[in-house]
């Protein structure tokens, strides 16, 4: 960055006065989503994780005290993984990707209607590898 000359003003005094300057200086990204956008965004990941830990939970106690649970904390988790990833994933044919298999598995364990061992130890160890993937991926920060 040059130093700049002290004798010369900050601002232009021919320039006409703005009272609010120019959004697009301050922005990170140039392709940010609106306000309206990202308190949405905000709400659905709030949202999503919740359900998505209230499912998970279920599914960890019954794991761990060996008990049988219905298919409702599945569709609840599914559900989640939908919202959450409706809210977090930026791509769009990965997110809807994501989204049409989360509300396929909650309708299949549905019409299924009963949890096996088996799906549970697939969805504990799925959701494993998804906390430790974003806990160890990197944020672009500029």
């Amino acid at each position: 960055m040059a130093p700049t000359d002290p004798n010369k003003p900050l601002h232009d005094p021919a320039a006409p006065f703005t009272a609010s300057p120019d959004p697009s200086r301050f922005s990170r990204d140039q392709d940010s989503e609106p306000a309206d956008d990202r308190y949405l965004s905000t709400a659905e990941m709030m949202v999503g994780t919740a359900m998505m830990f209230i499912g998970f939970l279920n599914v960890l106690l019954s794991i761990s005290g060996g008990f049988e649970i219905s298919v409702f904390p599945l569709i609840l988790y599914f559900a989640g993984v939908a919202i959450w990833g409706h809210a977090v994933i930026k791509h769009p044919t990965v997110r809807y990707v994501v989204i049409t298999c989360a509300i396929a598995l909650g309708l299949a364990f549905f019409h299924y209607g009963e949890v096996l061992f088996w799906h549970k130890q697939v969805i504990f160890w799925a959701t494993v590898a998804l906390v430790v993937f974003f806990m160890f991926k990197t944020s672009k920060i500029e």
